[in-house]
């Protein structure tokens, strides 16, 4: 790791903490599990966003353990009125894990949602939120997160979850070909993921949220 990349890392932790967030830094994926592990307790009601990090990583697999109350909305044969209820349960547990589209170098966490249960619970909720992401997911400031989740995160989204949009099709948002577009431009589709577009800045509840950036590269 470069020392320019270290210093980066370095000062989006300490203005994460400025921003009343817990932020730590791990090496490794298997270091970041370890520390998942002291941030929950046996029999802790827990949920999570979708998120290919979480699997990528090895947290999903501990959250989801027998260890945990883990709410599971891809439980075989759930209704789409009983993942409606896992979302709502999730608003009660004692944590909600999940990624970032993007963490800014200033300490704010950027999310654009489609169904949008995954920012809800980051804002309002769940006791505890923890955070996990590689470094890939650190910018500059919140206009290159916008151009992060144009760019990569929602086009590659769109294509894991197979949905019919412009930026699945092409690799970026249809946005980015007019100049004037604004932050919330984009297709109109009905398989569009970006609805909802949130920035989570300094926090009124210190330490609620928690965030692990790992020294590698994880999802999109």
């Amino acid at each position: 790791m470069t020392s320019e990349l270290k210093a980066k890392i370095a000062k989006t932790i300490k203005n994460l903490k400025k921003n009343k967030m817990d932020a730590y830094y791990c090496e490794t994926k298997e270091d970041a599990c370890s520390l998942v592990k002291t941030l929950i307790n046996k029999g802790d009601v827990i949920s999570s966003g979708g998120s290919v990090t979480l699997k990528q990583t090895g947290v999903y697999e501990i959250i989801t353990s027998s260890d945990y109350n883990y709410l599971d909305r891809s439980a075989p044969g759930l209704t789409r009125a009983d993942v409606e209820e896992v979302y709502r349960k999730t608003f009660s547990a004692d944590a909600f894990f999940t990624s970032t589209n993007a963490v800014t170098e200033n300490g704010e966490l950027y999310n654009v949602d489609g169904n949008s249960n995954r920012v809800a619970a980051i804002l309002y909720g769940p006791k505890s939120v923890v955070v996990v992401c590689g470094f890939n997911k650190i910018v500059k400031d919140i206009n290159e997160a916008v151009k992060r989740v144009k760019c990569i995160a929602a086009p590659k989204n769109t294509v894991r979850l197979n949905c019919d949009t412009y930026c699945a099709k092409e690799g970026k948002c249809v946005s980015l070909n007019n100049e004037n577009a604004e932050l919330c431009s984009g297709c109109h589709s009905d398989g569009r993921v970006c609805c909802n577009y949130v920035v989570c800045a300094q926090q009124r509840h210190p330490g609620r949220i928690k965030v692990i950036i790992i020294g590698e590269e994880y999802g999109y």
